[in-house]
């Protein structure tokens, strides 16, 4: 996860520095996602030939900068609160530009810090207690909920990018680009840290499937062009591979003579792996220690209600390292803020996590933020017959329901519809995780419009590496505290949830009732380097852990290591047309 120094409050302030995103009006979205350029379809017959390539801002004079932007269609930046393009052209002088940079990788950087704390915190303890309500096994769990939990700043971002015609390049890039980073220098890492012997059937299982969405992907880049049923392929194929890593574990549990015996109380951990159990680590995993009484005691309301807004545990402060210390400082004003926002339903607690005032609160808080986070707030913000405006009437009936939970419950004892705030606190994360995606993919476009870089490239480095820290930090613990088996599924499981929603979902939402294609045109050759490379590294894959009798060590993960660093450098070789194919 990056690090950044900006936090929300900061940001707020900069609002009108950066100038908000106004409402603008747009006509019917173009259905052509072009992973290079990012002119629309049309664009120059709709502007009598004056509708340029954004890209085309930093040739001219620095000022004539923001007439361009402004004029210019194709520089408005769809969704989103901030407009970076015109905060960085129009209200930064042309001096201040690399000042105007580094606070926008600051904020991109807090951006990733976001979408991290939003998913591991709040997102994946509420799908968890999802996924228990509805009493669903361990492996139905692990590739729905689980895969969701892990895969989603990954699936959000790919989905807004394919929102958008001029940032779909972006989604491509980051799915390929994640594609071929985890399979390649977290797989590789694990086997530098940890020898090991892969778990053969998950393992032949997963890459089989990611082979196959791959190719899937393929096929669509070269016929330029999603379907409807292309799309609904790509879910279909999910839902198959569910129904396949399911009947696999009650098969192998049949012949084990367990049978398949309905799963107990709810415990993470990842399916792809429970068909060959591996020596038990040590977990030295530190999640924090409960310090409760001997004896219950009847706290106050306020007191519960300014215990549970806390996001530091003093104990563990008192212990940690300075760069603990310092990244928790990052995160405080954000973990407030969710706090506040979102409610978290933690089935291993006794209590279920209930805390009756903060409850209530949420109430209010939770819809709220749904309203002003969905498009960018133009939603809440509509007025009633012209008077009375939308955020006010959630308000008003989220406090009616705040006072009558209030008195009918009690603090000691949740109510046995607390279930439901799993599903408001689900609701409520994704909204944060959509709207920290939204920025992202906006100012990630601004940045490659500012270098002249594309959005592919953009993706497959920045938008990938930033959504895979969180997911290479945790596979390496794991695999250092003694379950590398189980860590090395997580790269091919994990990630075959990502490209097969991301890429099916985001286009099936693009399609409307009129128009049932979506239309691809990869015309940069990096787009197919960047599919060739991951379609490569799974067949050394497929190939070389057989071979070896899954007997994975240090020589696998130094070759994977060095093919990532050879395909990075083809493909930032190929984005500055040192590579490039010659005309016929």
């Amino acid at each position: 996860m990056g690090q950044g120094a900006v936090g929300p409050v900061g940001v707020l302030g900069l609002a009108g520095v950066l100038g908000l995103a106004g409402a603008q009006p747009a006509g019917p979205p173009p259905l052509l996602l072009d992973p290079r350029r990012t002119v629309p379809p049309g664009g120059e017959a709709q502007s009598h030939g004056r509708d340029l390539d954004c890209w085309e801002v930093r040739k001219h004079n620095s000022s004539e900068w923001c007439r361009f932007i402004r004029s210019n269609p194709d520089c408005r930046l769809d969704g989103g609160f901030l407009n970076y393009l015109e905060g960085v052209f129009c209200t930064f002088p042309p001096r201040l530009l690399p000042l105007a940079v580094t606070l926008y990788a600051l904020w991109l950087l807090y951006l990733f810090i976001i979408l991290g704390v939003t998913a591991e915190k709040f997102f994946c303890p509420n799908l968890s207690a999802i996924s228990t309500n509805l009493r669903l096994s361990h492996n139905v769990a692990g590739v729905t909920f689980l895969a969701f939990g892990n895969g989603a700043p990954d699936v959000f971002s790919a989905v807004v990018a394919f929102s958008n015609p001029r940032t779909a390049g972006l989604a491509i890039g980051a799915v390929f680009g994640a594609g071929v980073f985890v399979t390649t220098v977290v797989a590789g890492g694990i086997a530098l840290v940890k020898p090991f012997t892969a778990a053969s059937r998950p393992f032949l299982r997963d890459v089989i499937f990611y082979m196959l969405a791959v190719f899937l992907t393929f096929l669509v880049l070269y016929f330029g062009r999603i379907t409807l049923g292309e799309a609904l392929g790509y879910m279909g194929l999910y839902i198959f591979y569910v129904l396949t890593v399911v009947l696999c574990t009650w098969i192998h549990r049949w012949q084990r003579g367990d049978g398949p015996g309905a799963p107990g109380a709810w415990e993470p951990e990842m399916p792809t792996d429970a068909e060959e159990p591996e020596s038990s680590g040590t977990n030295s995993g530190d999640y924090g220690e409960e310090y409760r009484p001997l004896l219950p005691s009847r706290e106050p309301s306020l007191r519960i209600l300014t215990t549970a807004l806390s996001p530091l545990d003093w104990r563990k402060w008192r212990r940690k390292p300075w760069y603990w210390r310092l990244f928790k400082v990052l995160k405080v004003p954000v973990e407030l803020v969710l706090l506040l926002t979102i409610p978290v339903v933690d089935p291993d607690k006794d209590d279920l996590n209930w805390k009756r005032p903060l409850n209530c609160l949420h109430i209010i808080t939770s819809p709220l933020l749904c309203i002003l986070t969905l498009k960018s707030g133009t939603y809440g913000l509509y007025q009633i017959q012209g008077v009375f405006p939308v955020w006010g009437l959630v308000t008003l009936v989220g406090s009616v329901l705040a006072i009558i939970i209030f008195i009918t419950t009690s603090n000691e004892e949740p109510p046995k519809y607390h279930c439901v705030f799993a599903f408001l606190g689900f609701l409520a994360s994704a909204m944060w995780i959509n709207a920290a995606a939204t920025e992202l993919v906006n100012i990630l476009r601004t940045l490659g419009i500012i270098f002249q870089l594309s959005n592919t490239v953009l993706g497959l480095t920045l938008l990938a590496w930033g959504n895979s820290i969180g997911d290479t930090f945790s596979d390496l613990t794991m695999a250092r505290q003694g379950y590398p088996r189980m860590a090395f599924s997580a790269c091919f499981g994990g990630i075959i949830f990502n490209i097969l929603v991301g890429v099916g979902l985001g286009c099936l939402l693009q399609m409307t009732s009129s128009q049932l294609v979506v239309k691809l045109e990869p015309d940069s050759l990096l787009v197919w380097v960047l599919a060739g490379a991951l379609g490569l590294s799974l067949v050394f894959s497929f190939v070389w852990v057989p071979a070896q009798c899954f007997q994975l060590g240090k020589a696998y993960g130094i070759c994977l290591i060095l093919y990532y660093l050879a395909f990075l450098c083809v493909a930032l070789l190929t984005e500055f047309r040192v590579i490039r194919l010659s005309p016929v």
